[in-house]
């Protein structure tokens, strides 16, 4: 039986709600606008998710999975942006943290909960491998050319760069980005796309009117988002402090909060047998992150003349090793059980714990 993907009510009220939570907790700060701050966070990730799906159902993947993964990206990289510009001691390591937290966030904790929900439910799923092999090379070398090689470079005492390696590695990263896009979205779109869906194909397409309602509304859910999780961050920095916890596993929390709607959809596609999608979303943001991320923070850096540090630190350095070199293994073979999923789980439990307990 056809269906159309529409847009019921509550898709247009929760993102407006979130907006009048959001400004109302900036002019009225405490923890009773702090608790509706956490109910609107939640309520946003669900609405765009909802948001993203009826745009996916209209343009097709992976342009779907695309819009939703940019357009997170974006909100973030401005995030960084303003914090950096804000000025203030301690943001050298911002952009690097923030992007090193986005890729294990992706590569670990969504691919591996993926594998894990999907194999549970549907014994073992396929993907394109050629798509996978793709995104995880150009995975590869955008991570250790912009966030390891920083660590040996010399120029320039420190994990930091000079500006020229800092244009170097923007424009490297920028064109990777770019040219992996477009190997994505035209020259080899099938590699990225699931080799059955068949409650797609049974699913009638939404009109054009109400895609383009639901782009805004995603783009207005995902503000929310990113919003709302910085009006949660001083509760997040309290609790760190109270554990006794490093700096960093803020930025970790906070990293979480910004990508629940791509975790969410990723899982939504995942039990519902569309690995491919759950792994367009999870690779194509941890892409992202790096490819846009890089590029901008260096520009800024070079305007307002605050250095950067780009540069792991070596336990950083052998958890990205890690995920790299068993990216390629399990997603190597086109076919995933439960197995896969609990070796990602285990890398993201020994980035957090070891963030936690460096």
């Amino acid at each position: 039986m056809a269906f159309r993907k529409t847009n019921p009510p509550w898709t247009w009220f929760v993102p407006l709600l979130a907006w009048l939570v959001m400004a109302a907790a900036i002019m009225l700060p405490g923890a009773f606008m702090t608790s509706f701050a956490a109910i609107g966070l939640v309520g946003s990730v669900i609405a765009a998710v909802h948001h993203a799906e009826v745009v996916a159902y209209r343009v097709g993947e992976p342009f779907g999975t695309l819009v939703l993964a940019v357009a997170v990206t974006v909100i973030e990289v401005a995030l960084i942006v303003s914090v950096m510009l804000s000025g203030g001691a301690g943001k050298e390591a911002l952009p690097r943290d923030t992007v090193f937290a986005a890729i294990m966030i992706c590569c670990n904790g969504i691919v591996g909960l993926c594998l894990l929900m999907g194999g549970m439910r549907h014994h073992e799923q396929g993907f394109q491998i050629q798509g996978a092999s793709a995104a995880l090379a150009v995975l590869c070398a955008l991570s250790v050319l912009s966030m390891v090689l920083p660590s040996y470079a010399i120029t320039v005492p420190g994990p930091g760069l000079s500006n020229s390696q800092l244009v170097f590695a923007g424009i490297v990263s920028l064109v990777l980005y770019l040219v992996f896009v477009f190997v994505q979205t035209i020259r080899h779109r099938d590699y990225f796309l699931a080799e059955s869906d068949d409650e797609e194909g049974h699913a009638v397409p939404p009109s054009g009117r109400n895609a383009l309602a639901s782009l805004g509304l995603l783009i207005a859910a995902l503000i929310a988002v990113v919003g709302l999780a910085k009006i949660l961050s001083p509760v997040v920095e309290e609790g760190v402090d109270r554990m006794g916890a490093p700096a960093a596993v803020v930025g970790i929390v906070i990293a979480m909060l910004v990508l629940l709607p791509e975790g969410f959809a990723a899982l939504r596609n995942a039990r519902a047998n569309r690995l491919q999608n759950s792994l367009n979303l999870a690779l194509g943001s941890a892409l992202a992150s790096i490819g846009l991320t890089i590029p901008t923070v260096a520009i800024v850096s070079m305007l307002i003349g605050q250095p950067i540090h780009l540069g792991l630190q070596p336990k950083e350095i052998v958890l990205l090793a890690l995920t790299l070199i068993v990216g390629v293994i399990t997603l190597g073979t086109g076919r995933t059980t439960v197995l896969q999923g609990v070796v990602h789980l285990a890398i993201f439990a020994a980035f957090l714990f070891f963030a936690v307990v460096p």
